[in-house]
């Protein structure tokens, strides 16, 4: 899964190390724009739905707040 988040992260944003341990969103690597197009891309990637109360900052901050959000979205699956 990790792998697939780190793909779609740089299908979102090419120009862009997210292999760095710092905050996404503190470091301005992602804004709201990159935010929508990668819930867009996880949500076709994984067969989830992201829900409206979890598109919030904390859950971007880094790629293992991204897995936990996947992890939780797909329900154990």
């Amino acid at each position: 899964m990790r792998e697939k988040i780190m793909e779609i992260l740089q299908e979102v944003k090419d120009d862009v190390d997210f292999t760095e341990d710092r905050d996404f969103i503190d470091a301005g690597l992602l804004d709201s724009f990159d935010i929508v197009s990668l819930v867009d891309e996880l949500e076709a990637a994984f067969d989830i739905e992201i829900p409206g109360v979890e598109i919030i900052p904390d859950n971007f901050v880094n790629v293992d707040a991204i897995c936990e959000l996947v992890e939780s979205c797909m329900g154990g699956r």
